[in-house]
């Protein structure tokens, strides 16, 4: 009965798939309020679809592109007497990747721009029917995203063991080889979609804020504002569309490096010695399974219920039913007796205890990156604080913050790799991380609810709805804004297990036995790839600079040349800064991605693998701590600025907003908004992406160098 293992993978994301339909139906069911409101909703619909079109038209190029590199070079394999040249699979494995990726941006933005006006009219009657649209609309997202990775990756892989039956020994491996391309297409997908998103949402609310709220003196989401529609359009593009792409890519990585180093595991099974190679694919299809069961808890009784225990209750019945599974599976699947990889032995019950380590090491980052973001905790409470003294205090007070942030996860996560490590290896680290992903359409599902809320309250703004409606959606949101940085946080925790598990799966095919930093060449690679998160991450935030001042002086240029729109006698023009937004941001995103796929290929092919593995060490640690201090300054630095829409006490006085304390938490949100949503998530991506090429280039740099 074992062999049929296999085929549950797909069936799982079968699944994931037909509920996410009947949600999104469920969704769309749902009152979008009056013509006005529908009106504000079809232009930042209009406005996504836009940007997405755009670019597509760009990644387009560059997926056909990098498909016929993929092909041209390879390797050609004997299969039943005909030959099969392995690139050309990987090319199409790269495209699936890439469509895969982008059809889970596209859903998720989809049924984003539809929940939201839905969450606007839902919370004119109370935040418990605000919460379920709200949330329904991230379930949506969070579930196409895992449903595709779990359906993509099953499917595939069974295909191509069915390609390669002919190779006997080495049909595994090759099949494996060739899945490869799906991680990379998925992977190079999710940083155009995360850099260009960021770029658009962050170039359009820096220029809403600093030319609205400071200057203008109006609300954040106020009509008159001509940069408010793409302020609105860019929460879909990036904090969903980008998002979705974001995790999906990072599942399959997760998923792939695990079944990389299972495929050097030697077992006896009825599997044919598959068992360590499918399970992390059988673990993430049940955490799909249970994160289906999880969202049924995610609801509040009345006006006064705790949204953000709600969701806490979600996530952690999900999580614990995964973790429970899982002793089951790895029961069932693993055989008794000793396991061993390289010079590691360790047995089934090892590997399970590496998978509670991955689960626990999760839970820490959200815990502690919620502490540091949260309102109403010590952290974004000294930033209030200092936001009395000026705008130089709260840009001290967010900077330290961000870097205070980084000393508890980097501890955990460095306890958690030598904890599943000691258990099982460097396939406990992989599978560790599996098992810290596994529940990924539960975490998407809480995040992507909070842009959806966020956009609620604008169109709530806009529409010039009654007080207690943006109140209602101000708290979705307020919880929305942690949840973000949460899931940021496990993003980035995910990504530093996934890497080494990635780069010890590179170390086994270069064919090298360690990486020695004696060495001069070595060494510096180790410190070239330190820098490339600050060249990545500085080009990313120049972007957002530039394209916001072409926005600020845009809409400057609407306030002054169109009167009335201060008396709301004249519709300001909304598409020039949609337009403004789409153009820099598909323009900008193209040198950082560069960076990041080109930079593997000189190096290892120049200097071999060896200085290929010191640049990706150096990425990789530079990178998580990088991504690290930026989420969580940014999130900090918002919820300080909200901090004061809701009043905050300093030295016994009551501040508000447009106060001077206040305008000084404006700017610091400003400068994080580009640390927590453009830079800072990137990092993820941009560490994995360059260990999937390095994985790629590996048979055919072995020898250069030494």
């Amino acid at each position: 009965m074992n062999n049929y293992v296999i085929y549950l993978v797909p069936a799982f994301g079968i699944i994931g798939l037909l509920v996410m339909a009947y949600k999104s139906a469920w969704v769309g069911k749902q009152d979008a309020g009056d013509d006005n409101m529908r009106q504000l909703a079809g232009h930042i619909a209009d406005g996504a679809m836009a940007f997405l079109k755009a670019e597509w038209k760009v990644l387009s190029i560059f997926v056909v592109i990098t498909a016929i590199l993929l092909a041209y070079s390879g390797t050609i394999h004997e299969v039943n007497g005909r030959q099969i040249h392995s690139h050309w699979l990987i090319a199409v494995a790269f495209i699936i990747g890439a469509v895969f990726s982008a059809t889970a941006g596209y859903i998720g933005m989809k049924v984003a721009t539809k929940a939201n006006v839905r969450t606007t009219q839902a919370a004119r009657t109370s935040l418990k029917q605000a919460l379920k649209v709200s949330f329904t609309g991230g379930t949506v997202m969070g579930l196409g995203v895992a449903s595709l990775a779990v359906f993509g990756l099953g499917g595939l892989f069974i295909v191509f063991l069915a390609m390669f039956s002919g190779l006997g020994a080495n049909q595994i491996k090759t099949a494996i080889e060739v899945l490869t391309g799906f991680s990379l297409g998925a992977e190079s997908i999710a940083l155009f979609s995360r850099v260009g998103g960021g770029i658009y949402t962050k170039a359009a609310d820096v220029g809403a804020d600093l030319v609205g709220k400071v200057e203008a003196g109006i609300p954040e989401d106020d009509v008159r504002n001509p940069a408010t529609i793409a302020d609105n359009v860019g929460d879909n593009v990036g904090d969903v569309a980008g998002m979705g792409a974001d995790l999906f890519g990072s599942y399959v990585a997760t998923i792939l490096a695990t079944m990389v180093l299972g495929q050097e595991i030697v077992v006896r099974d009825a599997m044919g010695g598959m068992s360590p190679i499918l399970l992390p694919m059988v673990i993430c299809g049940l955490g799909l399974i249970f994160s289906i069961v999880g969202t049924f808890f995610v609801r509040i009784s009345d006006e006064k219920s705790s949204v953000q225990n709600a969701l806490n209750l979600g996530n952690w019945s999900s999580i614990i039913l995964t973790v429970i599974a899982s002793y089951f599976v790895v029961m069932w699947m693993l055989p008794e007796g000793t396991i061993t990889l390289r010079s590691n032995s360790f047995d089934r019950m090892d590997v399970f205890s590496a998978i509670v380590v991955g689960t626990v090491v999760g839970a820490i980052m959200s815990y502690v990156t919620e502490y540091y973001t949260a309102m109403g905790k010590k952290p974004v409470n000294s930033i209030v604080q200092q936001s009395s003294t000026g705008h130089a205090t709260n840009i001290i007070g967010g900077l330290s913050v961000g870097m205070k942030s980084t000393v508890i996860p980097v501890l955990t996560l460095a306890g958690g790799i030598i904890v599943s490590y000691y258990f099982a290896g460097l396939y406990g680290v992989a599978i560790a991380a599996a098992g810290m992903m596994s529940t990924t359409a539960m975490q998407l599902a809480i995040d992507a609810f909070g842009p959806i809320a966020d956009n609620a309250g604008g169109i709530a703004e806009m529409s010039q709805l009654p007080a207690e409606v943006r109140e209602r959606t101000d708290i979705l949101d307020a919880v929305g804004n942690t949840t973000a940085a949460t899931g940021k946080g496990f993003a980035i925790a995910s990504a530093a297990l996934t890497a080494l598990a990635l780069f010890a799966a590179f170390v086994g095919i270069a064919g090298i036995d360690r990486i020695d930093i004696y060495k001069a060449n070595v060494l510096a690679g180790l410190f070239v790839g330190g820098m490339i998160p600050f060249i990545f991450s500085a080009l990313a935030i120049q972007a957002v600079g530039r394209a916001a001042m072409d926005m600020v002086q845009e809409v400057r240029r609407q306030f002054r040349e169109i009167p009335g729109i201060m008396e709301y006698k004249a519709t300001p023009e909304y598409e020039k800064c949609v337009e403004i937004s789409t153009k820099a941001s598909i323009r900008e995103m193209l040198m950082p991605g560069a960076i990041a796929l080109i930079t593997p290929v000189i190096v290892g092919f120049t200097f071999g693998p060896e200085v290929l593995g010191g640049l990706l060490a150096g990425v990789t640690v530079s990178g998580v701590l990088m991504g690290m201090f930026q989420n969580n300054a940014g999130g900090a630095w918002d919820n300080a600025k909200k901090s004061f829409e809701k009043g905050v006490e300093i030295n016994g006085e009551m501040f508000y907003k447009k106060s001077e304390p206040h305008k000084a938490s404006v700017t610091g949100d400003t400068v994080g908004d580009p640390f927590k949503d453009t830079s800072g998530p990137s990092m993820n991506i941009l560490i994995k992406l360059m260990s999937i090429v390095s994985l790629i280039i590996a048979p055919y740099i072995y020898g250069i160098g030494q």
